[in-house]
């Protein structure tokens, strides 16, 4: 469902028919105050907001519907012929508009940005009714400790299915943005990519556990360059996190008995961690060091930091800061992950943080090294 919001009739009306002819569900409400008594009893999809109207302009409009829980996620497109000045649609993206477009318009335009603001909405409610479901799903398994491995065949299932469903959403904008030459939606396109990769990932940890706890989980130990998979690891982060500097401290000139794949996997999770917890400082170090026939590689970065009483459960599956859960998304178990790696490997891992100063996450291994 649609709401068109205009103290104009005959907008309301020439908007309304528009929007009907091409199969959208509308309402419409006539000024700021009937918009808001709308929203607090429907959920809409979509508001499409005129900016000039009496008493609540459409920028309060927006500002008071943001506010609202329920309504925090629906995206509000902006739509005047008089307020068409840099400063009036500058506002109309502070107030929280996906959008600002002005009148005269282009019929194709909006429709195309119609159909993709609401079906963006709609594959958003999707994704946190998966994510609901599963972090129910996690609850109740960490509870029970049993039937894992049915239980990830059901999550599996139920992230593969909005996926794919993303996925082919995707290549439509794109073929979209192709005829139309509307390079503003690329935006959004890579909003929902990184909602593809994030579920992406999800999956493989959840496999990943699975197959660690059932035994399945297979090591492919061979010689390899400690160095090279080192750089390969930083120049991979480093292409994703271009703003981030990765300073390398020491060297590892030797070829490694282990495997490569997995113990990249740890290096690339450490490094990830970092960026994500430290969005201010985009500085990252990664130190080698080789002592008492230990190799050890640490992850340094000057974040948020862990507080001392947390440090000894952060490699705990599930396990989460509670204070920091509303900011950084995430189930808890890349660094139990990671402990299972190093510790299949003969080694530990640990972490060394400060809180408000940063933290330095370490993995050591035994020297099993081929001259």
């Amino acid at each position: 469902m649609i709401l068109i919001v205009d103290d104009k009739q005959e907008n309301l009306i020439s908007l309304r028919s528009f929007l009907e002819h091409n199969d959208f569900e509308v309402e419409e409400a006539s000024s700021g105050e009937e918009a808001l008594k709308k929203v607090l009893k429907t959920v809409y999809s979509l508001i499409i907001l005129d900016v000039q109207m009496p008493g609540m302009d459409g920028f309060e409009v927006a500002e008071t519907v943001l506010d609202y829980s329920k309504a925090k996620d629906t995206p509000i497109l902006f739509l005047s012929a008089v307020n068409i000045d840099k400063e009036f649609i500058t506002r109309g993206y502070r107030a929280g508009g996906v959008d600002y477009i002005t009148k005269p318009f282009d019929p194709d335009i909006l429709l195309l940005k119609v159909k993709t603001f609401k079906r963006l909405f709609e594959q958003t409610n999707e994704l946190k009714k998966v994510q609901k479901t599963l972090k129910k799903e996690i609850e109740a398994r960490k509870e029970l400790e049993k039937k894992k491995d049915e239980f990830i065949s059901i999550a599996s299932h139920e992230l593969k299915t909005p996926l794919t469903s993303i996925r082919g959403y995707v290549q439509l904008l794109e073929r979209l943005i192709q005829r139309k030459g509307d390079e503003e939606l690329t935006p959004y396109i890579q909003k929902v990519s990184q909602q593809i990769n994030k579920l992406g990932d999800l999956v493989s940890d959840l496999l990943d556990i699975s197959k660690m706890e059932s035994g399945k989980m297979k090591f492919d130990i061979r010689p390899f360059s400690f160095e090279d998979m080192l750089n390969n690891a930083i120049d991979n982060i480093q292409q994703v996190y271009p703003e981030y500097e990765i300073k390398r401290i020491g060297s590892v000139n030797t070829m490694y008995l282990g495997d490569e794949m997995r113990i990249e996997q740890v290096l690339i999770n450490y490094l990830t961690n970092g960026v994500k917890y430290s969005p201010e400082n985009k500085t990252l170090e990664v130190e080698t060091i080789i002592e008492d026939n230990f190799l050890e590689v640490r992850v340094r970065d000057y974040g948020i930091g862990i507080s001392q009483e947390l440090q000894e459960q952060l490699f705990e599956k599930f396990f989460r800061v509670e204070e920091t859960s509303h900011r950084f998304q995430g189930l808890g178990i890349g660094l139990f992950i990671c402990q299972e790696i190093i510790e299949r490997h003969g080694g530990k891992c640990s972490v060394e943080s400060t809180l408000g100063e940063g933290s330095t996450f370490i993995f050591t291994l035994p020297m099993k090294t081929i001259n």
